[in-house]
């Protein structure tokens, strides 16, 4: 009993079937013979092996760099680690005497980079003179 699945049974009507058989024909007849196309085939996997070999080597090499730079990026973390400790320090009374005069300090040389978190807004003159504002 025939599979009535079968693309085969149909070979005339099934148009993929038709397409596939035409794919295979025309692979058969490009397929190098000989002596020739088994050296091309030999030097593609060799260049092809040689490529993987080179990739792999940079790979590791890439791997031991970031491995050997860990330390003194870890030291850099925690030096500023050890930086943003200071800066945050409250004085032994417990006020905020260090901080403010680190801030004070900090803005007469242009360092604005707190002011944000230290919660410094300023209204400037022109948002109070602006028309649309009440």
């Amino acid at each position: 009993m025939p599979d009535p699945h079968d693309p085969r049974r149909d070979a005339r009507q099934n148009a993929a079937w038709r397409a596939a058989q035409e794919w295979q024909a025309r692979a058969r007849q490009t397929r190098a013979g000989g002596p020739l196309g088994g050296l091309k085939l030999l030097l593609t996997w060799l260049l092809f092996g040689v490529m993987m070999v080179v990739a792999m080597v940079l790979g590791l090499f890439f791997l031991l760099i970031g491995w050997a730079m860990m330390p003194f990026l870890r030291h850099r973390m925690k030096k500023r680690m050890e930086q943003m400790r200071a800066d945050q320090a409250e004085d032994v009374d417990g006020s905020v005497h260090y901080r403010e005069a680190r801030y004070h300090a900090g803005r007469k040389t242009g360092e604005h980079e707190q002011q944000v978190l230290e919660g410094d807004y300023q209204v400037k003159d022109e948002a109070r003179k602006d028309p649309d504002r009440p």
